[in-house]
Protein backbone atom coordinates (compact mmCIF):
# COMPACT_ATOMS: atom_id res chain seq x y z
CA UNK A 1 0.00 0.00 0.00
CA UNK A 2 1.26 3.48 -1.18
CA UNK A 3 0.80 6.19 1.70
CA UNK A 4 1.14 9.91 1.85
CA UNK A 5 2.52 11.82 5.35
CA UNK A 6 2.62 15.13 6.31
CA UNK A 7 4.37 16.03 9.57
CA UNK A 8 6.43 13.22 8.25
CA UNK A 9 9.76 14.34 10.21
CA UNK A 10 8.60 13.40 13.75
CA UNK A 11 8.64 10.51 15.77
CA UNK A 12 5.18 8.98 15.21
CA UNK A 13 5.53 9.24 11.64
CA UNK A 14 9.50 8.11 11.54
CA UNK A 15 8.04 4.50 13.12
CA UNK A 16 5.02 4.49 10.41
CA UNK A 17 7.42 4.82 7.61
CA UNK A 18 9.62 1.46 8.94
CA UNK A 19 6.31 -0.46 8.51
CA UNK A 20 4.50 1.86 5.16
CA UNK A 21 7.71 1.72 3.19
CA UNK A 22 6.18 2.68 -0.04
CA UNK A 23 5.53 6.55 1.37
CA UNK A 24 5.37 9.87 -0.38
CA UNK A 25 6.06 13.27 1.92
CA UNK A 26 3.69 16.19 2.23
CA UNK A 27 5.76 19.31 2.86
CA UNK A 28 4.82 22.16 5.03
CA UNK A 29 5.10 24.24 1.76
CA UNK A 30 3.42 22.27 -0.33
CA UNK A 31 0.24 23.87 -1.87
CA UNK A 32 -3.05 21.91 -3.11
CA UNK A 33 -2.13 21.33 -6.54
CA UNK A 34 1.57 20.06 -5.65
CA UNK A 35 -0.28 18.21 -2.69
CA UNK A 36 -2.62 16.53 -5.61
CA UNK A 37 0.25 15.45 -7.93
CA UNK A 38 1.52 13.57 -4.92
CA UNK A 39 -1.18 12.00 -4.46
CA UNK A 40 -1.56 9.99 -7.81
CA UNK A 41 -1.34 6.01 -6.85
CA UNK A 42 -1.48 6.93 -3.20
CA UNK A 43 -4.00 4.72 -1.26
CA UNK A 44 -4.02 6.40 2.07
CA UNK A 45 -3.04 9.65 3.79
CA UNK A 46 -1.48 9.76 7.28
CA UNK A 47 -2.27 13.68 8.57
CA UNK A 48 0.69 13.97 11.58
CA UNK A 49 1.46 18.16 10.97
CA UNK A 50 1.48 19.98 13.91
CA UNK A 51 4.14 22.06 15.91
CA UNK A 52 5.30 20.56 19.16
CA UNK A 53 2.69 20.86 21.71
CA UNK A 54 5.27 20.60 24.76
CA UNK A 55 6.16 23.69 24.86
CA UNK A 56 5.93 27.59 26.22
CA UNK A 57 3.25 28.84 24.49
CA UNK A 58 2.51 32.67 24.26
CA UNK A 59 0.19 34.10 21.69
CA UNK A 60 2.32 33.83 18.87
CA UNK A 61 3.30 30.05 19.99
CA UNK A 62 -0.48 28.94 20.48
CA UNK A 63 -1.42 30.85 16.72
CA UNK A 64 1.81 28.64 15.76
CA UNK A 65 0.27 25.64 17.10
CA UNK A 66 -3.56 25.93 15.78
CA UNK A 67 -2.28 27.19 11.88
CA UNK A 68 0.60 24.13 11.86
CA UNK A 69 -2.22 21.59 12.37
CA UNK A 70 -5.66 23.67 10.96
CA UNK A 71 -4.47 25.04 7.81
CA UNK A 72 -2.15 21.47 6.90
CA UNK A 73 -5.51 19.69 7.28
CA UNK A 74 -7.85 22.27 5.21
CA UNK A 75 -4.82 21.90 2.54
CA UNK A 76 -4.47 18.31 2.82
CA UNK A 77 -8.53 17.49 2.29
CA UNK A 78 -8.99 19.43 -0.24
CA UNK A 79 -6.66 18.13 -2.22
CA UNK A 80 -7.53 14.52 -1.27
CA UNK A 81 -11.35 15.44 -2.28
CA UNK A 82 -9.83 15.75 -6.00
CA UNK A 83 -8.21 12.69 -5.97
CA UNK A 84 -8.39 9.01 -5.67
CA UNK A 85 -7.26 8.83 -2.26
CA UNK A 86 -9.33 5.76 -0.60
CA UNK A 87 -9.19 6.32 3.59
CA UNK A 88 -7.50 9.67 5.30
CA UNK A 89 -6.32 8.88 8.87
CA UNK A 90 -6.00 12.21 10.35
CA UNK A 91 -4.10 12.83 13.85
CA UNK A 92 -6.29 14.51 16.87
CA UNK A 93 -5.40 13.97 20.83
CA UNK A 94 -6.65 13.28 24.03
CA UNK A 95 -6.67 17.29 25.32
CA UNK A 96 -10.23 16.88 23.51
CA UNK A 97 -11.75 15.78 26.50
CA UNK A 98 -12.73 17.44 30.01
CA UNK A 99 -10.15 17.17 32.84
CA UNK A 100 -10.78 14.61 35.85
CA UNK A 101 -13.94 13.12 33.71
CA UNK A 102 -13.68 9.44 32.44
CA UNK A 103 -13.92 9.43 29.08
CA UNK A 104 -14.44 7.43 25.89
CA UNK A 105 -15.25 8.04 22.38
CA UNK A 106 -19.22 8.17 23.47
CA UNK A 107 -18.37 11.20 26.25
CA UNK A 108 -20.03 14.20 25.05
CA UNK A 109 -18.78 16.74 27.36
CA UNK A 110 -15.40 18.34 26.01
CA UNK A 111 -12.59 20.34 26.87
CA UNK A 112 -13.03 24.28 26.84
CA UNK A 113 -9.68 25.47 27.42
CA UNK A 114 -6.88 26.01 24.19
CA UNK A 115 -6.60 22.27 23.75
CA UNK A 116 -10.08 21.28 24.11
CA UNK A 117 -10.79 23.52 21.18
CA UNK A 118 -7.69 23.21 18.96
CA UNK A 119 -8.44 19.24 18.70
CA UNK A 120 -11.98 20.39 17.82
CA UNK A 121 -11.52 22.69 14.96
CA UNK A 122 -8.47 20.27 14.07
CA UNK A 123 -11.35 17.42 13.57
CA UNK A 124 -13.57 19.76 12.10
CA UNK A 125 -11.61 20.26 9.88
CA UNK A 126 -10.52 16.64 8.76
CA UNK A 127 -14.24 15.55 8.90
CA UNK A 128 -14.75 17.54 6.13
CA UNK A 129 -12.74 14.80 3.82
CA UNK A 130 -15.23 12.86 1.42
CA UNK A 131 -12.78 9.75 1.57
CA UNK A 132 -13.17 7.16 4.38
CA UNK A 133 -12.19 9.02 7.30
CA UNK A 134 -10.60 8.10 10.46
CA UNK A 135 -9.50 10.63 13.34
CA UNK A 136 -7.04 9.16 16.35
CA UNK A 137 -7.04 10.87 19.53
CA UNK A 138 -3.82 10.41 20.18
CA UNK A 139 -2.52 9.77 23.96
CA UNK A 140 0.93 10.62 25.34
CA UNK A 141 3.33 7.92 22.76
CA UNK A 142 5.86 5.88 24.89
CA UNK A 143 8.78 4.82 22.48
CA UNK A 144 13.01 4.58 22.11
CA UNK A 145 14.55 7.86 20.49
CA UNK A 146 11.68 10.85 20.92
CA UNK A 147 8.40 11.83 22.50
CA UNK A 148 7.60 12.19 26.07
CA UNK A 149 9.97 9.36 26.92
CA UNK A 150 12.83 11.29 25.92
CA UNK A 151 12.12 14.45 27.74
CA UNK A 152 11.79 12.69 30.81
CA UNK A 153 14.81 9.70 30.82
CA UNK A 154 17.46 12.08 31.66
CA UNK A 155 16.17 13.08 34.97
CA UNK A 156 14.91 9.79 36.16
CA UNK A 157 18.78 8.17 35.10
CA UNK A 158 20.23 10.66 37.45
CA UNK A 159 18.20 9.53 40.29
CA UNK A 160 16.24 12.86 40.49
CA UNK A 161 13.08 12.18 38.68
CA UNK A 162 9.38 12.81 40.62
CA UNK A 163 6.00 13.21 40.82
CA UNK A 164 4.50 16.27 39.40
CA UNK A 165 2.61 18.00 42.10
CA UNK A 166 0.55 15.99 43.95
CA UNK A 167 1.09 13.05 41.41
CA UNK A 168 -2.61 12.29 41.28
CA UNK A 169 -3.11 13.61 37.53
CA UNK A 170 -4.24 10.75 35.20
CA UNK A 171 -1.39 10.24 32.05
CA UNK A 172 -3.60 8.10 29.08
CA UNK A 173 -0.68 6.86 27.14
CA UNK A 174 0.05 4.81 24.18
CA UNK A 175 3.09 2.57 23.04
CA UNK A 176 4.22 3.59 20.03
CA UNK A 177 4.46 -0.37 18.48
CA UNK A 178 1.09 -0.60 20.15
CA UNK A 179 0.14 3.05 17.56
CA UNK A 180 1.19 1.88 14.77
CA UNK A 181 -0.22 -0.86 14.76
CA UNK A 182 -3.71 0.70 15.59
CA UNK A 183 -2.55 2.37 11.88
CA UNK A 184 -2.58 -1.04 10.31
CA UNK A 185 -5.57 -2.60 12.05
CA UNK A 186 -7.59 -0.06 10.93
CA UNK A 187 -6.32 0.18 7.70
CA UNK A 188 -6.88 -3.69 6.63
CA UNK A 189 -10.77 -3.49 8.27
CA UNK A 190 -11.64 -0.05 6.79
CA UNK A 191 -13.13 1.73 10.03
CA UNK A 192 -13.55 4.73 9.37
CA UNK A 193 -14.41 7.41 13.32
CA UNK A 194 -13.15 8.28 16.19
CA UNK A 195 -10.88 6.29 18.07
CA UNK A 196 -9.17 6.59 21.03
CA UNK A 197 -5.26 5.63 20.47
CA UNK A 198 -4.50 4.88 24.34
CA UNK A 199 -3.79 1.63 26.70
CA UNK A 200 -6.78 0.61 28.32
CA UNK A 201 -4.72 1.49 31.50
CA UNK A 202 -4.18 5.20 32.12
CA UNK A 203 -2.41 5.56 35.50
CA UNK A 204 -2.09 8.39 37.69
CA UNK A 205 1.29 10.02 37.22
CA UNK A 206 2.29 9.04 40.96
CA UNK A 207 1.93 5.46 39.63
CA UNK A 208 3.74 6.25 36.06
CA UNK A 209 6.31 8.09 37.86
CA UNK A 210 7.10 4.93 40.21
CA UNK A 211 6.74 1.91 37.54
CA UNK A 212 9.54 4.52 35.40
CA UNK A 213 11.83 4.72 38.50
CA UNK A 214 11.38 0.50 38.92
CA UNK A 215 12.35 -0.25 35.12
CA UNK A 216 15.20 1.86 35.58
CA UNK A 217 16.20 1.03 39.04
CA UNK A 218 16.51 5.14 39.90
CA UNK A 219 14.48 6.09 43.02
CA UNK A 220 11.82 8.81 42.58
CA UNK A 221 11.37 10.35 45.88
CA UNK A 222 11.82 14.14 44.52
CA UNK A 223 8.72 15.51 43.22
CA UNK A 224 8.77 18.32 41.10
CA UNK A 225 6.33 21.47 42.13
CA UNK A 226 3.69 22.23 40.21
CA UNK A 227 4.47 26.26 40.36
CA UNK A 228 8.46 24.78 38.61
CA UNK A 229 6.03 23.21 35.51
CA UNK A 230 4.14 26.45 35.03
CA UNK A 231 7.23 28.47 35.39
CA UNK A 232 9.14 27.11 32.94
CA UNK A 233 6.23 26.01 30.02
CA UNK A 234 3.51 29.29 30.91
CA UNK A 235 -0.02 28.62 29.57
CA UNK A 236 1.84 25.32 27.58
CA UNK A 237 2.05 23.45 31.41
CA UNK A 238 -1.02 22.49 31.12
CA UNK A 239 -0.18 19.71 28.74
CA UNK A 240 1.70 18.32 31.97
CA UNK A 241 -0.57 19.14 34.88
CA UNK A 242 -3.93 18.22 32.96
CA UNK A 243 -5.62 15.00 33.96
CA UNK A 244 -6.99 13.16 31.24
CA UNK A 245 -8.45 9.74 31.87
CA UNK A 246 -9.41 7.90 28.77
CA UNK A 247 -10.10 4.79 27.37
CA UNK A 248 -9.96 3.16 23.97
CA UNK A 249 -13.33 1.82 24.17
CA UNK A 250 -13.97 1.78 20.18
CA UNK A 251 -10.91 0.21 19.23
CA UNK A 252 -11.87 -2.84 22.24
CA UNK A 253 -15.23 -3.22 20.40
CA UNK A 254 -13.69 -3.55 17.35
CA UNK A 255 -11.44 -6.25 18.74
CA UNK A 256 -8.41 -4.75 18.74
CA UNK A 257 -5.31 -6.30 21.12
CA UNK A 258 -2.71 -3.86 22.49
CA UNK A 259 0.66 -6.13 22.66
CA UNK A 260 1.76 -3.35 25.17
CA UNK A 261 -1.17 -1.87 27.27
CA UNK A 262 0.82 -2.64 30.56
CA UNK A 263 3.20 -0.30 30.97
CA UNK A 264 5.38 -1.97 33.11
CA UNK A 265 5.92 -4.55 30.18
CA UNK A 266 6.06 -1.15 27.50
CA UNK A 267 8.52 0.36 29.32
CA UNK A 268 10.49 -2.98 29.98
CA UNK A 269 10.74 -3.48 26.35
CA UNK A 270 11.58 0.38 25.14
CA UNK A 271 14.19 0.45 27.66
CA UNK A 272 15.86 -2.85 28.25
Amino acid sequence: MKVAMSGASGFVANALKQRFSDFVIIERGDDVDAIRQKLVGVQAVFNLAGAPIVAKWNEAYKKVLYTSRIETTKKLVEAMNQSDVEHFISTSAVGIYPNNVPSDEHTLQLGDDFLGHLARDWEAEALKCTKLTTILRFGVVLGRDGGALEKMLPAFKLGVGGIIGDGKMVTSWIDLDDLVAIYTFVLEHKYGGIFNATSPHPLSNYHFTKILGNVLHRPTFLPVPSFVIKLLFGEGSSVLLDSKEVYPKALLEKGFVFAYGDLQKSLTKILN
